[in-house]
């Protein structure tokens, strides 16, 4: 299982950012089977439901389709083990048909496919159908990592409690308002506009870890919007010490989970290039770290593998 790692708290998680549409304001989600740890997700409850409830419980995110035959098979497998494990995570449960703007974020290819969120951090977990010892073990391994990250707490049963929808919309967590004009401007699709407020936020509070991961986030965004993903890797191939393609193709890595790749590529290009060509790869490095979080593993190692490489 590789992780991946897009987003942290106050910043929106990439998969949202690529729809301009999961919501920081959703309210509560209609659980299944009654209150169990198992929840249908909208585009409108997104944030809350998967987000921010991904700060204190991993999330298992389990992208499915009425249609999927094999979906059938798998989903309540995952039901299952989510009522097994009595609240060590939830199981969020997205309809591709009905939710289409959260799987071109997440740029699902097939379904079922599974994913997970920590801290608003995104781990692909597996695609198909997989039997139930599989999605156990792979399970387990995701809540040794949560441990690991300091997310160990334990859900209540989700979804309306007795008092009905109204008191559910109530215990919601509260949205960070220093973080709403960015989140609109998402919903918008105007990313141009996220950037501006996350950087009203950086005015006021230079050193705020959270609003600084929330613009690289948005900034890669941007950069790989409208990108001809072939035209860029071939071009990368062709020439590895053409800059351009080497920073194209490493953020279409990153925005595709592949983390550890688009690390490896720009280093071995700050290998390859000198003087400015070879600044300008660093400084993209930097700003990837800001995306992934700084006590990421991944960064951790992908910072003593640039200074080897600058020094």
């Amino acid at each position: 299982m590789s992780s991946q790692s897009f987003s942290r708290p106050g910043a929106v998680d990439l998969s949202a950012l690529n729809t301009g549409g999961p919501g920081a304001d959703g309210g509560s989600a209609t659980a299944r089977g009654g209150g169990g740890f198992a929840v249908d997700v909208t585009e409108a409850t997104f944030q809350t439901e998967v987000i921010n409830r991904s700060m204190s419980v991993p999330v298992v995110i389990d992208f499915w389709a009425t249609w999927c035959e094999p979906c059938k098979t798998l989903s309540p497998i995952l039901e299952k083990l989510a009522a097994e494990y009595d609240g060590r995570f939830v199981l969020a449960k997205i309809d591709v048909d009905a939710n289409q703007a959260i799987a071109q974020a997440a740029q699902v290819q097939s379904i079922p496919t599974v994913m997970a969120v920590l801290r608003g951090q995104v781990v692909p977990l597996f695609q198909g159908a997989v039997p139930e010892a599989q999605a156990r073990q792979v399970i387990d391994q995701l809540l040794q990592m949560a441990v690991a990250n300091g997310v160990a707490g334990r859900a209540e049963p989700v979804g309306p409690p007795p008092g009905g929808e109204e008191s559910a919309a109530e215990e919601e967590p509260p949205v960070d308002p220093r973080f709403e004009a960015a989140y609109e401007a998402i919903n918008a699709g105007d990313f141009d506009r996220a950037a501006e407020a996350y950087q009203a936020v950086l005015a006021e509070s230079p050193g705020d870890a959270e609003a600084k991961a929330g613009l690289a986030q948005v900034e890669l965004l941007r950069r790989t919007s409208g990108i001809d993903e072939a035209a860029a890797r071939s071009a990368a191939d062709a020439d590895p010490t053409d800059v351009d393609a080497q920073l194209q193709v490493a953020d279409l890595d990153l925005a595709a989970g592949q983390v550890e790749a688009a690390f490896d590529r720009l280093i071995a290009t700050v290998r390859r290039v000198a003087d400015d060509d070879r600044e300008r790869v660093r400084a993209r490095v930097v700003e990837l770290f800001e995306v992934v979080g700084a006590t990421d593993p991944r960064v951790v190692k992908a910072r003593a593998a640039l200074a080897s490489a600058l020094f």
